[in-house]
């Protein structure tokens, strides 16, 4: 029982730890682009967000530009840099969906890049317009089911500059859920580590076309 209360006594501080970790130290970014009707389907109705509005026509939306290491990733650092204005996150609803992802971003991420909030944003637009998302998808007039890997190989080729291992498609609850792909710091593709490149086996997940 010592030993117990020895070991749990010691992995405390390593849980308070798991966040805050120093601004601007990380291996490479995750761009996550989430498939917005899926989203909207899954739980954005409920919430009766903005972002699920029948007038918008939102397809694959920027989730984040997430700073990552080769195993893990920090969250919500400690920074000096100012927090963005609301026209600043306002501005990023176009590609985001709504202005209150946007701030979600900074807040968890965008702090750990060790960029401004302006610097941030513009990073994260620069990553999200420099990837092709498929058209094909936008197509649809009825929900469908496929193998995530469809969704993947769409990706791969829509930009030939990306190979398959720096590319990863996730599932929730039955649903296409995002396409994830691994970046340089200096935006570039690269290969994604170990506890990001989980791709989602389903061979029959829904896709729901955009309203």
């Amino acid at each position: 029982m010592r030993v117990i209360a020895l070991c749990a006594a010691l992995c405390l501080p390593l849980v308070a730890r798991a966040e805050g970790e120093r601004a601007g130290v990380f291996d490479y970014w995750v761009l996550a682009l989430s498939w917005s009707p899926n989203w909207c389907e899954i739980e954005g109705d409920a919430k009766r967000s903005e972002q699920c509005d029948p007038r918008h026509d939102h397809g694959w939306v920027l989730h984040g530009l997430w700073p990552q290491y080769h195993q893990g990733w920090p969250s919500y650092c400690p920074t000096v840099e100012r927090a963005p204005s609301r026209a600043m996150t306002r501005d990023m609803a176009d590609i985001m969906g709504t202005d209150g992802l946007a701030w979600h971003q900074w807040k968890k991420h965008g702090t750990c890049s060790g960029l401004s909030a302006a610097g941030y944003f513009a990073a994260s637009r620069t990553a999200y317009e420099a990837v092709a998302r498929p058209e094909v998808f936008r197509k649809l007039d009825r929900a469908v089911k496929l193998p995530a890997s469809v969704v993947e190989e769409a990706f791969l080729k829509a930009n030939p500059e990306l190979e398959a291992d720096g590319v990863t498609v996730t599932c929730r609850d039955g649903h296409i859920q995002e396409a994830r792909i691994c970046l340089s710091l200096e935006l570039e593709p690269v290969p994604c580590g170990r506890d990001v490149v989980r791709d989602c086996t389903l061979k029959d997940a829904v896709f729901t076309p955009v309203r």
